[in-house]
This record gives structure tokens, sequence and C-alpha cells, in this order.
């Protein structure tokens, strides 16, 4: 009765959108102004413990355990979550004041055993990347394209921005698996720096370019971007897709600091990066589950560090849809190895990263974020070309 109580209250505060609640002992209850869009099933009643202060964490580890499952499009969960997410009404609820009025005293809180998001491995992640173990935001240009030639083609599309020049020097910050300085280098004759975290990603990445032969224009490396310096080395161009999200609200002006000093005066700076329309933190979910440390940034916050770090904005595009897409193609190869990955992990893991997946994939259709490449130069540079039209021949 308790846990149900609480679980009421929590469910009142979604007030926009609507949606039902199919209890564990069959009532149905309505909640928000409309007519409900989807609805949450309840196959049995959780711990009062399992009922936290934010909803989006309550329902995700819901789902992950098998306690909850959603009925209707997962794009109108993801939106009515959007639609009600906002401070209030996180202030508003004070579970733990209702849990000791309540006089609840199981205080004991449950955790799910996971494997931390990039220490999955190799194996992994190469059964539902494409080839290129690409893992950020393709580029479509038809509903068409293979996931393979899409990644293709956003590395391509990003090389174009940045108007490279034989023997250049370019930096990859966050190189994942190399495929980006592999591919400026094959085609532009640039000297290409790429560092990662990742041991899985830097062995990988360095045994790619052993097979292609290319040791002397492609150094990869098992390093922080910050212990970089900037008086041993600098660099004509900087490439950054995927990682600014992993920096912190905190280190967001220490980043921009480090890569002005890493860059050449005139210097070109692409960053690729998934921005929220309004500051807020990263969800209580993906939080503790997916991503921890992460932090969303906007564009708006992005846009105002600029002038401190003597960035110039030059181009700027949003790839929202096409991240959408991405993910939905990463979830349908994932389904298609799950008796794979069923070896490799347990049943929750696999709710968790379904979870994960789409509902990315409806946050990019129908929510509040958004994917953005964002070029730059440090300073003024008056000698490139004088409209976009060259990205995109």
């Amino acid at each position: 009765m308790l846990t149900k109580t609480a679980l009421k209250t929590l469910f009142e505060l979604w007030k926009e959108g609507g949606f039902s609640v199919v209890f564990w002992d069959g009532e149905e209850v309505c909640y928000g102004t409309v007519n409900p869009a989807f609805k949450i099933i309840f196959h049995r009643e959780p711990k009062l413990s399992d009922v936290k202060e934010d909803i989006i964490l309550t329902l995700g580890e819901a789902y992950v355990k098998g306690i909850i499952d959603f009925v209707g499009p997962l794009d109108n969960v993801i939106a009515t979550m959007f639609k009600n997410s906002n401070d209030k009404a996180k202030a508003d609820f004070k579970l733990q004041a209702l849990a000791r009025q309540l006089k609840e005293v199981d205080e004991s809180v449950e955790s799910l055993n996971i494997h931390k998001h990039y220490d999955l491995g190799n194996d992994f992640f190469s059964l539902w990347l494409d080839k290129t173990m690409s893992y950020s935001c393709a580029y479509f240009r038809t509903d068409e394209d293979t996931l393979y030639q899409a990644q293709i083609q956003k590395i391509d599309h990003s090389l174009k921005k940045l108007n490279l020049k034989e023997n250049e020097k370019l930096l990859d910050i966050g190189c994942g698996w190399g495929w980006l300085a592999i591919r400026a280098a094959q085609q532009y004759k640039v000297h290409a720096t790429g560092i990662t975290l990742s041991k899985e990603q830097y062995e990988g990445a360095c045994a790619r370019v052993r097979d292609l032969g290319l040791e002397d224009l492609v150094d990869i490396r098992l390093e922080n971007y910050m212990d970089l310096n900037p008086k041993q080395e600098q660099f004509d161009k900087i490439v950054s897709i995927g990682m600014f999200e992993h920096v912190g609200k905190k280190y967001l002006p220490l980043y921009f600091a480090k890569v002005t000093e890493l860059l050449k005066g005139n210097g070109t700076f692409l960053l690729h990066s998934i921005m929220g329309n309004f500051e807020a933190p990263t969800n209580a979910w993906m939080k503790t589950y997916i991503f921890p440390g992460g932090y969303v940034p906007t564009l708006r916050e992005t846009m105002q560090l600029l002038p401190e770090f003597d960035f110039r904005v030059l181009h700027l595009e949003s790839l929202r849809r096409h991240y959408a897409k991405t993910l939905d193609c990463w979830y349908d190869n994932f389904q298609q190895k799950l008796p794979e990955i069923e070896k490799m992990y347990d049943k929750q893991f696999i709710r968790m990263w379904r979870l994960y997946l789409t509902g990315c994939a409806s946050a990019f259709r129908v929510g509040g974020i958004d994917v953005y490449q964002c070029l730059l130069t440090k300073g003024i540079d008056n000698k490139r070309p004088m409209t976009a039209e060259y990205m995109y021949k």
C-alpha cells in the first residue's frame, strides 16, 4: 500500500500529456490532461526503496528489472518525459519526507550489477556497430544508406569541413577505433594523431594502422587530452566527435582552454557533440547506468564560452534526425545479435541496453536533445572559402 501511494504521488507530477498505469493488483489509473498516449504495466509490486525521487530513474530501473513494461510507442513515453522534466516537479516530490511520514523502516537500496559503459570490450561493440566501429552519429544521405555507408559519409563530411591540406597536423580528441584519423591520412596525406582513454580502442586502432601500413602518418596514443603539451606540439586542425559529452559541466571551460592551447593561430576546430535545449542535469537513469559522470551541455552554454577562448563560429549543423536513425540501426543490429549477446550478459543487461538504444532514438526524434557539428576557428581566418559549398560537394 505504501509503495502504491508513493508511486501515485510520483506519477501525479507528470501533468503534461496523458498516460495510464496498470498496477500489479489490476487497478488502472489515468494521469495527465489528455487521452493516454501510452500505458505502463506493472507485473509485480516493487519495493518502496525502488521508488526514487526521480521518476525517470524509477521507471528506467523498473523496466530493466522486468517490473514494468511500456505499451505504446516509446516515442510517446520520451515525449512525455521531456514535457514534464523540470526542477520544480523534482523539488515538489519529497519522497524521503513521505517515507518518514509513513514510518517506512527499510532503507536498503538495491543496485544493479552492470558493467561500465566503455569497459564492455571490442567483442561486444563489434557485434552491433558497423565495421568502422564508429560509436557516434552517422550521416545518411538517403534512407537506403547502410550504417557503414552512413558512418563513412559522417567521417568524410567531417573531414571536408576541416578543409585539410597535405602535411598538416590533425588531432582527433577521443579517436575511438581510429577510422577518422586513418581516413584523413589516406585521403589528405595529413599527419594524424588520435588519442583515447580506452585500452581496447587503442589496441584496435593501432592494429588497424599497422595492417594498413600507415605508421608514418597516423599516431594512436593511449593518453588524456589534458596531458598533451602545447609547448612540444601544436596542430593545424583539431576534431572531437562524441567526446565533449563526457567532459562534465564544471570542466567545459577547461576543455576549450586546452583545445585553444593545442591549436595553431587561425587553426580550425570541429566540435561534434550531443547538446540539449535547456540546461539540466543528465537524467538520473542515464547517469547511473549508462554514462556515469556524463553531462549534455546546451548549445547556448557552449556558444557563450567560445569568445573567452577566441573561437569564431564558421558553420553550425544539426544532425538530430541522423542520430535517431543511427540508433535505430544499432538497435536492429543489437536485436539480430541477441543469441551471441545472451551468452555474454544477463537479461537485465539486455533490457537495459534495449531501453538505452530505443530511448535515445526517441529522445532525438521527439525530445529535447540534438547533436551539432560546430566548425570553429581560433581567431579570424580570412583564407577559408567564402561559402560552405565546399563541404557538400
